[in-house]
């Protein structure tokens, strides 16, 4: 791939006097070439982009969500699932061309900032980071359950319930491997997912023609809107954090071998992959048991499935699935998490000193601080639906943004908007996009609406405070 056009120009000063920095002279396949020197190193080809995505989406969806899901929209969870699915999609084709536009760290956050202007880029921004840090605290909480429930599967039993120390714990591990290098998290990404993809795999596969009738056993009769119709879309909203998996590809842009033909494909294919797994996965559930019982099982349900199926060998097989699941989809977020931070401080919304890259690792350590710390601290309430729901709200915002992104781009046209891939079925596909994700806000919990809406405010007030002299627009 040629050097691309960098993209708009910035300008402008915080607070403390920092200007933003220069966009880089040259974006390759390699790296991004800045001042001769190398920013972000490109160690990402496309099955770690693929991992990154679905290892972050598969984990919620299947291992921590069932449960939950069922017990509010009944066997209709899993049209809740497709929702979220088509909308995801819907916002995945346009974040893929801006994506091939501006490969850079920050994904939605980039995006924005360039085209909708500083302040919305600095709303959107901060809202990423934090969205992603209640995802990833929400993702250890439910890696706290899954180790707990293989202690109580071993007969240890610690007199005091350790789901929340285990995350800490994990939390800790995770933010010193992701400093460590992104090579090195990739890589174990890859090996996870790889193996978790098989583990279900061949354990769907058994539950569809055990739900079918192959075996010989008869599923629970169950009316399939049986809590009525309203509750799918409130679970909608809620298993919306199982889709924020492509994005966070975006946000590792930066770091894409080849961005204008891994990019699409790795977020593009890992939205179709995992919405497929969900669907199934719901179904063999509210197979085995019926949705009013699987919801009695809260987190860790899709282990009295398996044991259902095929007893302690099937249980112990999805407690180690759930691990990895929950470990990965973990792993990756604090991965973006921490690259939204780096591209904050790099464009002068936050301090310069959050964007320095270690040298020894070549990893932005200050910014996987910043991520990993308030991780940490929303571990600790152990408030698995709110966390969740909370970083759904965020991240929708963040997509019906980044479809308005595409269209102010494509009216506008500026000269270095140049993406080596196009939407298809343009303008209705990001029209669409845009309408879908914020109406599906409409029908999250008031308390979740609300901790949202303080942290776009917050983040704008940061930036009046902070920023109000940083202009992002640059040619538009």
């Amino acid at each position: 791939m040629a050097d691309q056009p960098v993209g708009p120009e910035v300008a402008g000063e915080n607070v403390a006097g920092e200007i933003p920095v220069e966009e880089p002279e040259a974006v390759t396949d390699e790296a991004i070439v800045h001042d001769d020197e190398t920013e972000l190193e490109r160690t990402i080809g496309l099955v770690g982009g693929l991992a990154i995505g679905i290892g972050t989406m598969i984990g919620a969806g299947i291992f921590v969500f069932p449960g939950l899901a069922a017990s509010t929209a009944g066997p209709a969870a899993s049209l809740s699932f497709a929702i979220g699915g088509v909308i995801a999609l819907l916002v995945a084709l346009p974040t893929a061309e801006l994506a091939t536009a501006m490969p850079r760290s920050g994904g939605g956050y980039y995006f924005v900032s360039r085209s909708l202007g500083t302040a919305a880029g600095a709303i959107v921004g901060l809202g990423l980071w934090l969205g992603l840090v209640f995802a990833s605290a929400f993702y250890l909480v439910g890696l706290g359950h899954y180790a707990t429930a293989v202690l109580a599967e071993v007969g240890i039993e610690l007199g005091v319930n350790p789901v929340v120390a285990i995350a800490l714990l994990f939390g800790v591990v995770l933010t010193a491997l992701s400093i460590g290098g992104t090579e090195n998290t990739a890589t174990l990404q890859n090996y996870v997912v790889g193996i978790l993809l098989v583990v279900l795999t061949v354990f769907l596969t058994y539950g569809v023609l055990d739900a079918l009738g192959v075996f010989g056993r008869e599923a629970p009769p169950s009316v399939f809107f049986s809590q009525g119709t309203f509750p799918v879309l409130t679970t909608a909203a809620l298993v919306f954090t199982s889709y924020l998996g492509f994005a966070q590809v975006a946000t590792v842009a930066g770091e894409i071998k080849q961005p204008s033909r891994n990019l699409p494909r790795a977020m593009i294919g890992s939205v179709l992959i995992v919405t497929v797994f969900y669907v199934v996965t719901i179904f063999v559930a509210t197979s085995a048991f019926g949705a009013d019982r699987l919801g009695t099982f809260g987190e860790t349900a899709m282990v009295e499935v398996a044991r259902e199926f095929l007893g302690l060998p099937g249980a112990v097989a999805i407690l180690f699935a759930g691990l990895l699941a929950t470990f990965s989809s973990a792993n990756a977020s604090i991965l973006s998490a921490s690259r939204a931070v780096y591209a904050l401080s790099r464009d002068a919304l936050l301090p310069r000193r959050a964007s320095e890259v270690n040298l020894r690792f070549g990893t932005p350590h200050v910014a996987l601080l910043a991520a990993g710390g308030p991780i940490l601290v929303l571990v600790a309430t152990g408030e698995v639906e709110l966390l969740a729901e909370v970083a759904s709200f965020l991240h929708l915002v963040m997509y019906g943004l980044i479809c308005v992104a595409l269209l102010v781009l494509r009216r506008r046209n500026p000269e270095w908007y140049t993406p080596s891939y196009r939407v298809p079925g343009y303008p209705v596909v990001p029209v669409v996009g845009a309408l879908a994700s914020f109406g599906l806000v409409a029908f999250m919990q008031p308390a979740s609406i609300v901790v949202g809406v303080g942290v776009m405010i917050l983040s704008y007030l940061w930036y009046r405070y902070y920023a109000s002299g940083v202009r992002l627009q640059g040619a538009i």
